[in-house]
């Protein structure tokens, strides 16, 4: 059991709001990144302290809570003198037969006064009477629809945060309710419950100074002469080689023969994914009969084009998606033709790749673990380490971003299969990262926002890998505040999309028409990639020679006119957040 000692601190951030009505300055609430990802002796403190949620510590008793039905409840008091609510034979009591199957159980819960067109951000801390439970935050709306806000696997013995939240609607407005409930027969524990409002301009405010902060950075140049001396006066002209924050899409095998799809393709992205054609199923449809003739032309085509590429897939835990000679295997057949797969592909693209998704969506299949016991993932993803030592390896997972109520995708279960990947003997000095495939319907933000904050204690690199959104009157709206969200999120290193092009429909999201004119999404996309890019493209030195430019993190041409310079100086230089803040531009 670990203590708080190591908690990782809050980032916070503020936003100054000018109001267009009022004609007055505003200042916003801070949004607290805070998270932990630590089953801990005592929890901290509630964020917001509390937020509107009243006496979400429990020193209070049950001020402000209640129980449904009959439940007895109480407040107790650890060792350490923290106090907590508890809910005793939750279960079995609301079913009202014993049958602790035929209802959840619940913890206590609070009234709430839900505001319409507000972002919620909902944080406790959990814990259970026995064992590990899948314990679910619900956000009760005025309607009576049950919103869950979160999800985690709550433990006995140490308490563990979750993080989520929801969005009330014009139609949520009015009172609410805020409790915790699991499908097994459990006492759930609860302790720092809050829950803070912010209306979506705030919100939205947050994500744009986040992102400033995360993706830009104030750097002072100098200029000096052929004598080692600043120049004052000098004009300075800036321009942007390369976007620093990789953005990318998937892009497909039609790519090779169409010289239009190309332009459209390279001109905008920095990282591609393959979307099919390193697949298992793809260069070994047949056993014994390799062919990556069309996966060697797309990574060389992309490499002639400045463009890095994700390693899509070594392997697919989905049943379903084994090659049907795979299927029948016994165990020495599946280890030979595994090992020999492995090593084929691994070694083929070793150093020329970035990433490698290594075990695909291992948290929601198992048809490996269910062949080769509960350490295939780790012992996969130790072989490919040792081919492979430049490229990260990647856990590569759909809905823990996307949905809060499925419970095989939580941070939680994310957390617990990282760990056990990276704790396997053998596994400490792999280059780990935290896939996010971001297959959306209608994103739920606080519950985003709170689920990157969770997965950014694990300190690896987090990249949403499969960004799209399904078809429908929002969909440029929804898919807007899904790629701000990400690159806001300080967390976020990079972001692709799921969105290749196919002559006969894209797999849910299309950018371009057939002709490869941008349809609405692809405009969205491309006002992004140019707002990303939005930088100061002249200036002019001071008195002592020097200027400061914000500017958004990448690779610059910097060329510097003067009086006193027969030609003009021209430097490249590389803006980053550890970018040294003064730099030195001579002639």
């Amino acid at each position: 059991m670990m203590t708080m000692r190591n908690f990782v601190g809050k980032f916070v951030l503020s936003l100054l709001c000018i109001s267009l009505f009022e004609g007055c300055m505003v200042q916003s609430l801070e949004y607290d990144h805070t998270a932990s990802i630590e089953c801990v002796r005592d929890p901290m403190k509630p964020l917001y302290k509390g937020g509107i949620i009243q006496n979400g510590e429990f020193n209070n008793g049950l001020m402000g809570w209640s129980t449904y039905r009959n439940l007895k409840a109480g407040v107790v008091k650890s060792p350490s003198g923290n106090m907590f609510a508890v809910v005793h034979g939750a279960s079995s009591s609301l079913s009202g037969i014993g049958d602790a199957a035929a209802s959840p159980s619940h913890s206590v819960y609070q009234k709430i006064q839900m505001l319409g067109d507000t972002h919620y951000s909902l944080s406790a801390w959990l814990q259970v009477s026995a064992g590990t439970a899948h314990v679910r935050a619900v956000v009760k709306a005025p309607n009576g629809e049950n919103i869950t806000a979160g999800a985690l696997d709550a433990q006995s013995g140490c308490w563990t945060m979750l993080k989520g939240g929801m969005t009330a609607h014009a139609y949520h407005s009015g009172q609410g309710e805020v409790f915790f409930e699991s499908e097994r027969p459990v006492d759930i524990w609860v302790d720092s419950v809050s829950l803070q409002p912010f209306s979506f301009e705030e919100w939205d405010g947050h994500t744009r100074q986040s992102a400033n902060k995360a993706r830009r950075s104030t750097v002072k140049f100098v200029a000096r002469g052929v004598d080692g001396e600043p120049m004052a006066n000098a004009n300075v002209s800036i321009e942007l080689l390369r976007s620093g924050f990789p953005f990318g899409n998937t892009m497909t095998k039609e790519i090779l023969d169409l010289p239009t799809y190309q332009k459209w393709f390279f001109s905008r992205f920095t990282v591609a994914t393959m979307e099919n054609e390193m697949k298992w199923y793809s260069t070994e449809w047949s056993q014994n009969q390799e062919n990556y003739r069309t996966p060697d032309d797309m990574l060389k085509l992309a490499q002639n084009n400045g463009v890095k590429v994700r390693g899509h897939n070594v392997f697919w835990d989905d049943q379903n998606s084994q090659i049907k000679w795979v299927r029948p295997m016994n165990l020495d057949q599946l280890k030979a033709a595994m090992q020999k797969r492995l090593k084929s592909v691994v070694s083929r693209y070793a150093g020329k790749l970035i990433h490698w998704d290594v075990v695909n969506e291992n948290l929601h299949f198992n048809f490996f673990e269910t062949k080769l016991g509960p350490n295939a993932s780790p012992m996969i993803y130790s072989q490919v380490g040792q081919i492979d030592r430049t490229a990260i390896l990647f856990m590569n997972e759909f809905n823990t971003l996307e949905q809060p109520m499925d419970p095989n995708g939580t941070p939680s279960k994310y957390v617990a299969k990282m760990n056990h990947i990276r704790g396997y003997p053998g596994n400490g000095g792999l280059k780990l990262g935290v896939g996010l495939e971001s297959h959306f319907s209608t994103p739920n933000l606080p519950y985003v926002r709170g689920a990157l904050d969770t997965l950014t204690q694990l300190k690896l690199p987090i990249w949403m890998t499969e960004v799209d959104v399904v078809k429908g009157p929002n969909q440029v709206k929804f898919l807007e505040q899904v790629l701000r969200e990400g690159y806001g999120h300080p967390g976020v290193q990079g972001i692709v999309m799921w969105a290749a092009w196919h002559a006969n429909g894209c797999y849910v999201m299309c950018l371009t028409d057939n002709n490869f004119n941008n349809l609405p999404v692809g405009t969205l996309v491309d006002k992004l990639i140019a707002e990303w890019k939005t930088h100061k493209t002249a200036a002019t030195t001071d008195a002592n020679g020097f200027v400061e430019l914000n500017l958004v993190h990448g690779d610059y041409k910097l060329t510097v006119n003067h009086p006193s310079l027969e030609t003009a100086v021209t430097q490249t230089v590389t803006v980053e957040a550890t970018s040294d803040h003064t730099i030195s531009l001579k002639a």
